[in-house]
């Protein structure tokens, strides 16, 4: 009795994490061995044809070579702008919690809004980078319609937001530290370099595995700021999977690539958290 009891409390989770989750993804797999239908083509079974076209797809290749540029670029220094904030926030401080406050605060902002707020910075002769550069004497500049700034752009607006989430996560484990092991160092003499570097650092890494997982998926899913500032130009050049991935269902209606599109992204989010887990999880925990 004590075991139905408890899989009646797992049945109305285990049905969304079927329907909303497992379904999805099965159902998207299937979809990508097919064509896409209309009316007067029924979808038929094609096999392994939507896989060959995406391999001979150069919009694809340099898409993904964006999001990947892009994940190098914001997720280790999300990672290590939340830690030092952290680090920060956590002594002792005047206002430390007006501080906290204000580094959580873009958090919370949802991404269409964080897009029009930097859309103010962007913007050529009247936004804030070229009044500022106009001051010094400096040309102004198409930060978003360069090929060379846009991708930059992008991630320094990315890292904006969501250092202060994973902020959070650093400054709670900094909280669960004993205070005695920072005591042991300095009766040790041991620096306050030496401190962070070997014993604080080395704590952490457990919340910095579970950070680098969550920055990563972020990373490959960010879509919302794309229509605000870009929608993926100019020639593609600030264009991620996710977005392509809109493009080719709801603009050109190709469903079935969309999905071949979409289960390669799974299979590369499944491909990063395997190798996150399986080589630096032995590495995390302090010895």
């Amino acid at each position: 009795m004590r075991n139905v009891y408890g899989w009646l409390l797992l049945t109305p989770a285990a049905i969304l994490l079927i329907g909303f989750t497992h379904y999805p993804a099965v159902a998207t797999l299937i979809d990508s061995f097919f064509s896409t239908g209309t009316v007067v083509r029924p979808s038929r079974f094609v096999g392994l044809a939507n896989y060959a076209l995406l391999a001979d797809d150069p919009i694809f290749w340099q898409v993904l070579r964006n999001n990947l540029a892009f994940a190098a670029g914001t997720i280790p220094t999300s990672i290590a702008l939340a830690l030092l904030m952290a680090i920060w926030v956590n002594d002792k401080l005047p206002a430390r919690a007006l501080v906290r406050m204000s580094y959580f605060t873009p958090t919370i902002l949802p991404m269409v809004a964080v897009a029009n707020l930097w859309l103010f910075f962007y913007t050529p002769q009247i936004g804030l980078i070229d009044k500022v550069a106009a001051v010094f004497g400096m040309p102004s500049h198409n930060w978003l319609g360069d090929p060379s700034t846009v991708m930059a752009c992008l991630a320094v607006m990315t890292v904006w937001k969501e250092a202060g989430f994973f902020m959070i996560f650093y400054l709670a484990a900094l909280q669960s530290l004993s205070p005695e092991l920072e005591e042991a160092a300095k009766i040790e003499g041991a620096s306050r370099w030496y401190y962070f570097r070997r014993v604080t650092f080395p704590l952490l890494m457990p919340t910095t595995l579970f950070v680098l997982v969550n920055a990563t998926i972020n990373s490959f899913k960010l879509v919302d700021h794309l229509f605000i500032l870009t929608k993926g130009g100019p020639d593609n050049a600030s264009n991620l999977l996710l977005y392509y991935i809109y493009q080719v269902a709801f603009s050109f209606f190709e469903t079935s690539y969309a999905s071949t599109l979409t289960v390669v992204l799974l299979a590369l989010l499944a491909a990063m958290a395997i190798v996150q887990f399986q080589l630096i999880e032995k590495r995390v925990h302090y010895r």
